[in-house]
């Protein structure tokens, strides 16, 4: 199974992301930042990943996703500075969903990441303030090790990758 994993990346939470789930897939596969990113038409399986900005994926994403809907199996992935189940992660990758019309999605995972501390203060100066930033703090961190383990384990769900076994997570550090 040829296999590609693409992503954009502001603070380098998103790349995290996109390296682990890399490293978990077998076979034929690539890695690009999404400036490099070949057609996803020619993959039996891709892996997009994004951060959120203004409550989707990022504009540098966009196009592409609207280009997966000719890829096989569609896997989504992204981070944030908002808490996993908050509404503003629910529509940004609802959005994302859409972005990709047509695509067969297998899997999606999402998990906080930690927001520079310049971007929080932009955020807080704002008004009314970004609903991100009142979980901005608890992103602190983020992606951990638990983060990476939780991502391998959706890849297997999704059935992209073999489960990872307990004693595994310390690998991901």
């Amino acid at each position: 199974m040829k296999q590609l994993v693409v992503y954009s990346s502001k603070g380098g939470n998103t790349k995290k992301l996109a390296e682990a789930a890399f490293s978990r897939l077998a076979e034929d596969k690539d890695i690009k930042a999404v400036a490099e990113a070949p057609d996803p038409s020619g993959y039996d399986a891709v892996v997009v990943g994004f951060w959120f900005h203004g409550g989707q994926p990022d504009q540098e994403i966009h196009e592409y996703l609207n280009k997966c809907g000719k890829a096989g199996k569609l896997f989504l992935l992204a981070s944030h500075g908002a808490a996993t189940d908050s509404d503003h992660v629910k529509i940004g990758m609802n959005k994302a969903r859409e972005l990709a019309t047509g695509a067969n999605i297998v899997g999606t995972f999402s998990c906080q990441g930690e927001v520079p501390e310049k971007i929080m203060e932009t955020a807080a100066n704002k008004d009314p303030q970004p609903p991100w930033l009142k979980d901005a703090d608890s992103a602190k961190g983020h992606p951990d090790n638990d983060d990476l383990y939780n991502l391998a384990v959706a890849l297997e769900n999704a059935g992209l990758v073999e489960t990872p076994k307990e004693g595994e997570k310390r690998l991901f550090s």
